[in-house]
């Protein structure tokens, strides 16, 4: 009987791994390089696909990547100052950098993030005794599911200019937004921007980024890959909703550190470090 027991566990935690894995492929099955998640796998070190981007955004055909990376983090050296991870950060052949994020939501494309990412990117410029005209040129770049801009153009292209000349003040900071809902089978942007949207990597323009993709949501090994961004991600949303169930019980003050550590599964040096943060 307890062996009987033991198998039908077995048999339970089986069938709900099962069930688990199938909803995970059934959603790597709806992704989309709209999806950071996925784009970033796709570009992450991939100097050929994000040529290919960068050309078509800033309509050249000449532009050289040296470097590219994904998810890099740019801390801020503020105390409790709020720092940033960029989708894809890039560097040509001219020492410019580039931000590449997608967004699905309008309120992730907000101006002032864009503003926020800028000046981010400028902090790690240059170097102590460097002249400020050393600072190289800058792109922030944002892909929106939507035309957040609301004009129906492809590209809107941010850059400062002088008020009372009209003149561009040419500081070498630029902010592009790219609308993902452009629609233009004849055009590059709006042959990427169909790409971006597609589900399958069969109905794709581009066969550079058709092939990671195809990669990533249709081999075997494309898919262990994304299951276990997926693990990580759920993990990561547990621990988060541990912290703001801790900050909580700090900010009630009627249990002790030692015992919301208990409470929320927490390491209490971490509980000690999110009592601090609150206390700034």
């Amino acid at each position: 009987m307890i062996f009987s027991e033991k198998a039908g566990a077995l048999m339970d935690t089986k069938d709900q791994m099962d069930l688990k894995r199938k909803e995970t492929l059934e959603a790597i099955r709806k992704l989309c390089l709209l999806d950071d998640n996925l784009m970033t796998l796709v570009f992450d070190r991939n100097i050929e696909a994000t040529e290919l981007l960068l050309n078509i955004i800033l309509q050249r055909k000449d532009l050289r990547v040296l470097e590219v990376v994904a998810q890099r983090e740019y801390k801020n050296p503020m105390h409790g100052g709020r720092s940033i991870t960029i989708d894809i950060y890039a560097v040509d052949g001219n020492d410019k950098v580039y931000d590449i994020e997608v967004q699905r939501a309008a309120e992730g494309a907000d101006v002032h993030r864009a503003r926020f990412h800028s000046s981010m990117i400028d902090t790690k410029m240059l170097k102590a005794g460097q002249k400020f005209k050393e600072i190289h040129d800058s792109y922030v770049i944002f892909i929106t599911a939507n035309d957040v801009i609301g004009a129906g153009c492809s590209l809107y292209h941010v850059n400062r200019t002088i008020k009372e000349t009209g003149a561009y003040f040419n500081d070498g900071s630029h902010i592009i937004y790219v609308n993902g809902s452009y629609k233009d089978d004849n055009d590059p942007v709006g042959k990427l921007m169909h790409d971006f949207r597609c589900l399958n990597s069969g109905d794709m323009f581009y066969p550079i980024l058709a092939k990671q993709v195809k990669y990533f949501k249709e081999t075997e090994g494309g898919q262990e890959i994304m299951c276990q961004i997926f693990e990580d991600l759920a993990e990561k949303r547990i621990t988060e909703e541990k912290k703001a169930f801790a900050r909580r019980l700090i900010a009630r003050g009627k249990q002790t550190l030692e015992e919301i550590a208990e409470d929320t599964d927490l390491p209490l040096e971490e509980v000690k470090e999110l009592a601090g943060l609150q206390l700034v």
